[in-house]
């Protein structure tokens, strides 16, 4: 059975490495493996490891230029989480409603 698309997403960011990784390349731009090595606090091939689950979930796009690759953030991957997220939003502010409409019936 197919992942749905958010739960994919939530757990290629889980991981607090990957997830700083991503948010770098959103704050910063595009980044070569050892820019994103050099602060990431992780090996090289950590690095690489994390930027595949990255790419596999569409959130990075890699480039390649001569001997190095650069890879950018892909911000527009990430619409299944905001399109849970309101669902979510929707839901729980008709419970909300819900449990206010009732208490105020029972305060009457």
């Amino acid at each position: 059975m197919p992942q749905p698309p958010h739960d994919i997403l939530f757990r290629t960011l889980a991981d607090p490495t990957r997830r700083a990784i991503f948010e770098r390349l959103c704050r910063e731009g595009n980044q070569t493996v050892a820019a994103l090595t050099a602060r990431a606090g992780v090996s090289q091939p950590a690095v690489s490891k994390h930027l595949r689950v990255l790419k596999q979930a569409g959130l990075v796009r890699d480039r390649h230029q001569g001997r190095q690759t650069h890879y950018s953030a892909q911000v527009d991957a990430l619409s299944p989480l905001i399109d849970w997220t309101k669902q979510m939003t929707g839901f729980w502010h008709g419970r909300l409603d819900a449990l206010e409409e009732l208490l105020d019936r029972m305060d009457q």
